[in-house]
């Protein structure tokens, strides 16, 4: 059965978890409705998620509607745990994007449109909360035409906005009125000359006449369909589960081509060991099958699978095409690995990045390893975490969001692993490039055996461009074994720049070396390159990079100035300010070490009636007077003779 697959997603508190769990009732899925503030919602498994009535990892169900199958992916929220988001982007067919009709387009809410636009997936717009006190849906239409995209068209309408007894009726089933039609004329009015003509002259079209004129649309993706509801009571839900079935098409997936899925969660079953929830793209996978893990370049056997299902999850002897399925026996796999072929997946699109690195300290000594080894398990869930393990300093790091994922760590922590574990003080994540061109050499010859000569030169990259490697050298001067060496080593000589941070687009190339058939030794250009490396970031100089966010800042109007002020003062710039209704919306581009406690401030000021949102923009240099350097792990290449030493065990 050919099965869509619906991302539900949102920003924070627009009430995206209440209607999943409503689509999930309405098509029988579940027997009984939960509520997120009792702690009761059924895609909220985490005791954390309970106690804070918020969703901190994406969860997956499958239900079956008109003889459909609809696996639907509830996700978090909060900005903290954006990059759970970007990852369930790549498995989706299609989106409900959840607005407010009382808070309307936030700032979260434009980054998930801008990626849902990236990667071409289809979405409708579901403006929830109708029955709220506020709600003012014609109102946030307007708003998302402005902010989103015109395109936006209502399918619905809605009697008794901002009361209780708020209702939802389809534009199809009334008598023709052009204030009711005006939006959706207009979206059609661009390709369609009769709704043009209506448009102009403001007269409705008939539900007859307009119907194939919808559906058409609808078909080809010509509009973006605006429904509307309240979760809370169910109110538009059975309408949108329809509006999924119209309006997001369903996948062609080939069952015979070769296998190829996405892991997009991974956990931990005591029985079976690592579950791996997978959308498989094409193909079939059954028990004792091998599946390749592309990061590894190895293949492993299934041996298990769990299907999703509308009546849960079930044991299976395959899974195929299309569906979302949990494999058992794939020791190694991570988040984000792809299995099998990789052509089908969808790249992924940046939402978001860890720009926080803080240290994690066990409960005591005692307790240091079974910290580790817990910090490596989550780390395979969420690859954002990028666990450092200092083994020599026994030290622990990670990445992190901000400070709820800060909180929500704490208590998996305890939950799972019974681990009363402590954070430092949280440190913003720099990097660093090339100031210009330069070379870098080493010659290693002592302390014999060694022999190991290497000049590199190196040159800058735009931004974004990464490492690129290249060599000059023929095989016959330095052995293809050797030159292979220098390439392997590179990522890890420049993961410590001279600031200790790693360093970032540039190009890297083998110039010229030197080996000796009788002295060199297997590990010796591996040695050697940290050497050349650092060599070479001395006489190129170095550019301290510093993370910038893109800030939307919604408030009370009168308050613009000291807005304005904050951000000048954060070494910031912003654009125009946009002032609706008495509510301004600043959107401004700050370093992230500015903004480290903003949030706090912010709603000290504004007595709560500002907000901030935030979304990571890219690294820029940092002014001279920004001063960051970084511990350094081991001993600093530059030092050759103790560098020497250390990488022999010979330290003392």
């Amino acid at each position: 059965m050919v099965q869509r697959n619906i991302g539900v997603v949102a920003h924070v508190d627009a009430g995206k978890t209440t209607l999943t769990e409503q689509m999930l009732y309405a098509a029988g899925a579940i027997s009984s409705l939960g509520r997120v503030d009792d702690g009761t919602a059924h895609t909220d498994s985490m005791d954390i998620e309970r106690q804070r009535g918020i969703s901190v990892r994406s969860a997956a169900r499958v239900l079956q509607w008109r003889e459909e199958w609809i696996g639907i992916i509830d996700t978090p929220g909060h900005v903290d745990f954006a990059a759970d988001v970007e990852r369930s982007l790549r498995l989706l067919d299609g989106a409900v994007l959840v607005v407010s009709a009382a808070e309307g387009v936030q700032a979260q809410t434009r980054v998930l449109w801008k990626a849902l636009e990236a990667m071409a997936i289809p979405a409708i717009i579901f403006i929830n909360k109708v029955d709220r006190v506020g709600a003012n849906p014609a109102r946030v239409l307007e708003d998302i035409r402005r902010h989103l995209t015109d395109r936006a068209a209502p399918i619905q309408s809605v009697v008794g906005a901002g009361q209780p007894q708020a209702s939802v009726y389809p534009l199809l089933d009334q008598e023709p009125c052009f204030q009711k039609q005006a939006f959706l004329l207009e979206a059609l009015a661009e390709y369609d000359a009769q709704s043009l003509e209506c448009f102009v002259e403001e007269t409705p079209l008939t539900p007859s006449a307009l119907r194939p004129r919808l559906d058409e649309a609808l078909g080809l993706g010509r509009m973006v369909p605006v429904l509307y509801g309240a979760a809370l009571h169910g109110t538009g839900v059975t309408a949108l589960l329809d509006g999924v079935l119209q309006c997001i098409p369903a996948p062609t997936a080939d069952a015979e081509a070769a296998f190829s899925g996405l892991v997009v969660a991974v956990s931990h079953d005591r029985l079976h060991g690592r579950a791996a929830l997978t959308r498989i793209f094409q193909g079939r996978i059954g028990i004792r099958d091998p599946v390749e893990i592309r990061r590894r370049q190895q293949q492993q056997k299934v041996s298990a699978v769990e299907r999703l299902e509308p009546g849960g999850t079930k044991t299976r002897p395959q899974a195929d095409a299309g569906q979302l399925a949990v494999f058992y026996g794939l020791g190694d796999v991570r988040v984000g690995d792809i299995l099998g072929d990789p052509t089908p997946v969808p790249g992924l699109h940046s939402m978001a990045a860890p720009l926080l690195r803080v240290r994690v300290d066990p409960p005591d000594e005692a307790r240091y390893i079974d910290t580790a080894e817990a910090l490596q398990l989550l780390d395979a869930e969420d690859p954002g975490l990028s666990f450092e393990w200092w083994r020599e300093e026994r030290e622990l790091y990670l990445r992190i969001m901000g400070p709820i994922q800060m909180e929500v760590l704490t208590a998996v922590l305890a939950e799972r692993f019974q681990l009363e574990i402590q954070f430092g003080t949280p440190s913003v994540v720099y990097k660093e490039t090339l100031a210009g061109p330069g070379e870098g050499s080493v010659s290693y010859t002592m302390p014999k055996p060694c022999w190991a000569k290497i000049r590199l030169l190196m040159e800058p990259l735009p931004q974004g461009s990464g490492l690129q490697y290249s060599s000059t050298v023929s095989y016959d001067v330095v052995p293809k074994r050797y030159q292979q060496q220098v390439e392997a080593a590179l990522p890890g000589a420049l993961s410590q720049g001279l600031f200790g941070w790693e360093v970032v687009d540039l190009k890297v190339t083998l110039v010229d070396g030197e080996y000796h058939v009788e002295h060199t030794k297997a590990p010796d250009f591996t040695v050697a390159t940290p050497m050349a490396v650092m060599d070479g970031l001395q006489n190129s100089g170095i550019v301290l990079l510093e993370p910038i966010e893109r800030v939307w800042i919604e408030g009370p109007e009168d308050m613009t100035s000291r807005f304005l002020g904050d951000i000048t003062a954060m070494r910031g710039h912003y654009d125009t300010p946009q002032m609706v209704d008495g509510v301004v919306t600043i959107e401004a581009w700050v370093p992230a070490a500015e903004l480290m406690d903003y949030a706090v401030r912010l709603a000290s000021i504004s007595s709560g009636r500002a907000q901030m949102s935030r979304v990571f923009h890219g690294y820029q240099p940092a002014p001279i007077e920004v001063q960051a350097e970084k511990k350094r792990r081991g001993v600093n290449p530059l030092d050759r003779s103790r560098y020497i030493l250390w990488v022999r065990n010979a330290l003392q």
